[in-house]
């Protein structure tokens, strides 16, 4: 890989021994921004080393964070199970960094505050509000610009008011065409209105004191931080690891919500500081950094390309970019700069008052946010990565200062070392063209979004695998549409594939009699699976795969008679296929006869129940349809079953059993009463619609006299009936409207009817003459009334002649 310095080309393709069996796997290769050939730096090609850029552990893990970890996970999952490489998969959390340090440092100030200021009451004391309203002024005249530096409580309201008399300060999202110009310093300014808000609205009415700080808390965070943040003494660490380990542990806990493989190895900065150093010590020594006056240790780009290496190499287009730069070095940092030149980057911070601290050889400081990763992974996996990933947002300036560390550490004169091979991203989760932001407050956290209907794990999953991982998401209802019907879809043919399973006959030998069955449909599985290998060779492309995969079942379904064999071998490969890309936490890559994924079955504790429901249900819908009820049969039917079923019933089961027996005590009923065959029907259909429906399970009626098939309720089903339901709710609406329209329609009619016809033109001033039967002659300018409309008014004096008639008649009869 040596290579003269300043010839060094811009991506050096890894070579493969000879005899190395190598998928004919691309990838994009964000270093070269082309599909480049994977091949592993291991000679033998089966080894695979991954790091991948952690999470900064300060807050739970938003959704944003869900689409880029659950993206690696699935290209991870493809490159083990499907392609069969062993992977070394590395990954950093980052528990020191400037958001850490005020955010620790924030929380413990206001948590002593609040220790200091607390009440028996809980009544807020005079020194609280007085601390609330220096800490209100304090963030109005940091964070809202617009208004007057002197605004207090006081003079808020008339201040914002006045605010908004001014042009526009914001954007309104009302419009289509203006929300799509709301920026990031829109959304931080709506926070910042927010909190500011939220605070006054606390002053105005303080309530008990926990209220009063849930809602003036974000403004005296900084406040408290402020006026006491220097004072801490962070050389015990404490503060910041109490905050960064409970928040590495709730990540985690959601990774594993979402089905994301833990790492193999997870290194964490503050247990690699040692490493650090010496990395940085060689950076130095290698004349590619420099320590300033102040104890701090910069990156020299300069240097750095004077010896021939190239800056910027993921996005070279914003190597000039100084406020990503000033973004990239942390806002502690901001402002305290000692270095040569503002392109060079910190690769050791000198540690202000109130910030942890490290010994080192320049004075006691903290890593740079660049170097953790470089270090780290130079340590654990060493001179040459094959993948690195992480967000798109990385890319500049974080792991082009990655690189640019990484190969000062390692290179020598005259041999130049490529540090990492494949650089992939993940594409970011955009709300109205903007990625989420725990800063821009326009996110929402994983865990709310577990804990909600409207997403599960796997939703999520299927959502990600619908788009190339390296595109941005915006999620929609369109989105979120296809990801309802393509989940729903998946578990109306794994169903109805596990129940010809069931039935299939023992001596059907799949494999031998498949092209017995079905040979336009084993052809079509067998395409499918060459589609599907050349869409992941093709780098990872999921969503050519998840449309693959639809096809493959639409053409199942479509099949006039359903092969029982072709069908369930299509069940086992589509299997095979949802588990690799990890839709199923259950899912197991051995058991190659397993069909479909957990959620498929009702619970346990309702089926001694439901079935035999389900079966009493079909023999009444089948009575009933037969044209001859034989009432006598089902109440046997129903008495039996009620006797099997008056066992000890468990908690968790009472649910099913209440509906068992009701339904039972209700055929008996009918049956004794011998009931029309459609009230029969519409108690089935009860059994269905609501008592079965209300605790999450459904019965699929079958046409061929199959019994009903027994299914939990997905969203689908759910979407389903709420659309039917919308429209016969409209329908009926329209209907109403219609009946309204008529019953005015008829009262004018009536009303019309009872005017004279000899008076129904005299009331008009359009005519100053009429014959004696109240028609005109003459109109209001004296001329006569023209042939052509006297004989249109004739004919409507003679049709209110008519009706007139009639309502006197109905009057008479009165």
């Amino acid at each position: 890989m040596a290579s003269d310095g300043r010839n060094q080309p811009p991506w050096i393709p890894p070579q493969a021994r000879p005899d190395a069996q190598l998928p004919r796997l691309t990838i994009y290769n964000s270093l070269t921004r082309n599909k480049d050939d994977f091949v592993p730096v291991d000679p033998t090609g089966k080894m695979v080393t991954w790091y991948s850029c952690g999470p900064t552990v300060y807050e739970d893990a938003h959704l944003g964070h869900a689409k880029n970890y659950v993206s690696i996970d699935i290209i991870r999952r493809i490159m083990m199970d499907y392609f069969g490489f062993r992977v070394k998969f590395v990954m950093n959390t980052t528990d020191i960094d400037d958001k850490i340090i005020l955010r620790g440092r924030q929380q413990y100030l206001l948590a002593r505050f609040k220790q200091e200021h607390a009440a028996e009451d809980e009544s807020v004391s005079d020194s609280v509000l007085a601390a609330a309203k220096a800490a209100f002024r304090h963030y109005i005249g940091k964070n809202l610009p617009f208004l007057p530096s002197d605004t207090s409580p006081e003079t808020f309201s008339d201040a914002m008011d006045k605010a908004k008399a001014e042009p526009p300060l914001l954007p309104d999202p009302a419009t289509t065409k203006q929300v799509q110009a709301v920026t990031v310093a829109d959304l931080l300014l709506r926070a910042h209105i927010g909190t500011a808000q939220s605070a006054f609205e606390a002053l105005q009415t303080p309530g008990k004191l926990p209220e009063f700080f849930a809602r003036t808390d974000d403004i005296l965070l900084p406040y408290l931080d402020a006026l006491h943040g220097a004072e801490m003494d962070f050389n015990n660490h404490k503060i910041t690891l109490e905050l960064t380990q409970k928040f590495e542990r709730r990540f985690f806990e959601d990774m594993n919500a979402l089905n994301v493989l833990a790492p193999d190895e997870l290194t964490r900065v503050t247990e690699f500081v040692p490493q650090i150093v010496s990395f940085v010590e060689k950076i130095v020594a290698n004349g590619f950094g420099y320590a300033a006056p102040d104890g701090s240790v910069y990156f020299d780009i300069d240097s750095f390309e004077k010896a021939g290496h190239i800056y910027a190499r993921l996005e070279p287009w914003n190597k000039n970019d100084r406020a990503l730069q000033a973004d990239g070095e942390g806002s502690l940092f901001k402002g305290r700069s000692m270095k040569r030149s503002e392109n060079h980057f910190a690769l050791w911070k000198a540690s202000k008052p109130g910030e942890p601290a490290w010994p080192s050889p320049w004075g006691r400081g903290r890593p740079g946010w660049h170097i953790e990763c470089s270090a780290m992974a130079s340590e654990v996996i060493g001179k040459t990565i094959d993948i690195h990933s992480g967000g798109v947002d990385l890319r500049f300036p974080h792991h082009d200062n990655e690189i640019a560390q990484s190969e000062a550490y390692w290179s020598t004169p005259g041999c130049q070392v490529q540090w990492t091979n494949y650089f992939i991203y993940m594409g970011q989760l955009r709300i109205r063209g903007l990625k989420m932001s725990k800063s821009l407050k326009n996110y929402t956290t994983i865990r709310t979004v577990l804990s909600q209907k409207e997403w599960s794990a796997r939703s999520l999953r299927i959502c990600f695998l619908l788009m190339p991982w390296q595109d941005s998401i915006e999620v929609t209802d369109e989105l979120m549409k296809s990801v309802v019907g393509w989940e729903g879809k998946l578990n109306n043919f794994f169903l109805k594939s596990l129940d010809l399973w069931k039935h299939l006959s023992p001596q059907t030998t799949t494999t031998q009699e498949l092209g017995i069955f079905d040979q336009p449909l084993s052809r079509a599985l067998d395409k499918a699976k060459a589609d599907v290998d050349t869409a992941l060779c093709d780098s990872f492309n999921t969503s050519i795969v998840m449309r693959i995969l639809s096809d493959l079942v639409t053409e199942s379904n479509s099949a006039e008679v359903l092969p029982a064999p072709t069908v369930i071998l299509i069940a086992k490969w589509i299997t095979r296929i949802v588990t690799i890309f990890g839709l199923d936490p259950e899912g197991d890559l051995t058991n190659l006869d397993r069909i479909g994924w957990s959620g498929l079955d009702i619970p346990t504790s309702a089926k001694p129940y439901i079935y035999p429901a389900s079966q009493l249900r079909d023999k009444v819908r089948a009575s009933a349809c037969s044209g001859s009820v034989d009432y006598t049969a089902i109440a046997k039917l129903a008495s039996g079953i009620t006797i099997a079923a008056s066992l000890p019933v468990v908690e968790s089961s009472k649910p099913y059993d209440q509906v068992l027996q009701q339904f039972c005590t209700n055929v008996k009923a009918f049956a004794a009463q011998q009931a029309p065959a459609k009230d029969l029907l519409a108690l089935c259909d009860q059994l269905r619609d609501v008592h079965l429906w209300n605790l999450g399970i459904y019965l699929e009626d079958r046409n061929d006299s199959q019994p009903a098939l027994v299914r939990p309720l997905d969203k689908l089903l759910i979407e389903t009936r709420a659309e039917r339901e919308s429209a016969g709710t409209a329908k009926a609406k329209t209907r109403l409207e219609q009946k309204a329209r008529e019953a005015e329609r008829q009262k004018e009619q009536r009303e019309r009817a009872k005017v004279d016809p000899l008076l129904m033109f005299r009331t008009s001033d359009e005519y100053l003459q009429w014959d004696e039967s109240g028609v005109p002659t003459v109109d209001a300018a004296g001329n006569a009334v023209p042939k052509n409309r006297r004989k249109k008014l004739v004919k409507e004096w003679e049709k209110q002649k008519k009706v007139h008639e009639e309502w006197l008649a109905t009057q008479q009869e009165t």
